[in-house]
């Protein structure tokens, strides 16, 4: 996941809202979002590689999604997979406060990532490239491979759209926002980040969605939570073939939260 917009008890019909793109290598297998059979309560996509996921929500409310740091350094020859940090939270009935605050104390078993953890509790961002575990307040939140609203293009362009397409107090069809998050539009170069990957990677990986011969954007979610409990979760999933990006399935989930 490569970047992820939040708006937290901002809006007038919803108390959370996210749209968010995944990015990543085309060959690498992915089952698309469902209900997890091993684990009924669970709405995600699957890793098929290593297992774990990048994005999902339960029937009793909890959401998680997870994205890597970019860094320019190897990182360790096995390293824990990342897409288990939202798989655990989900499944078990830890805090979200308390998740992050273990997950904190073994930070170092972990390439870079930041996760976004949601429940009952509050909303809360952590990353290990970060000293502390902090709860959000209500607000407009970006996220990409760096810490919470740092101004790349695709998170300052992203949040200004995001915002304008949440500007009313009705419903926001879910439409408009995979609309927002399918701009392929590239930033001036001089407003590119300098991560120590190169001018032309930070190039090919600077507009919201991402398109390149071997990686680029896979999928790309709406989360939409009512304040009265109702929730919809919609994924459009993208493959590449031929040099051509293309539209691969489209899923919808509506429930009500658990009480």
């Amino acid at each position: 996941m490569c970047l992820i917009l939040l708006s937290y008890n901002r809006h007038p019909q919803y108390r959370l809202v996210v749209a968010a793109n995944r990015d990543e290598f085309y060959d690498r297998p992915t089952r698309a979002c469902r209900f997890w059979k091993q684990h009924p309560e669970l709405l995600a996509g699957k890793d098929l590689e290593r297992g774990g996921t990048w994005l999902g929500m339960t029937r009793s409310g909890k959401f998680c999604a997870l994205t890597n740091f970019r860094e320019n350094i190897s990182p360790a020859v096995s390293p824990n997979s990342r897409g288990y940090l939202v798989k655990n939270f989900l499944c078990t009935d830890i805090s979200a406060g308390d998740y992050l605050a273990d997950l904190q104390r073994r930070r170092r078993e972990y390439a870079g990532f930041n996760l976004i953890a949601y429940d009952r509790t509050g909303l809360f961002w952590y990353s290990n490239r970060h000293a502390d575990v902090l709860q959000l307040s209500p607000g407009w939140y970006g996220l990409s491979n760096h810490l919470l609203n740092t101004p790349w293009p695709k998170v300052e362009d992203g949040l200004q759209a995001f915002r304008k397409s949440l500007a009313g107090k009705g419903k926001t069809p879910v439409p408009v926002l995979l609309d927002l998050l399918s701009d392929t539009t590239l930033p001036h170069e001089a407003r590119l980040p300098e991560t120590g990957v190169g001018a032309s990677l930070e190039k090919m990986l600077s507009p919201m969605f991402v398109v390149s011969p071997l990686y680029g954007t896979r999928s790309s979610t709406v989360v939409l939570v009512d304040h009265s409990g109702g929730v919809t979760l919609a994924e459009q999933s993208y493959g590449h073939r031929d040099e051509n990006v293309e539209k691969e399935g489209y899923v919808e989930y509506d429930f009500t939260l658990m009480e």
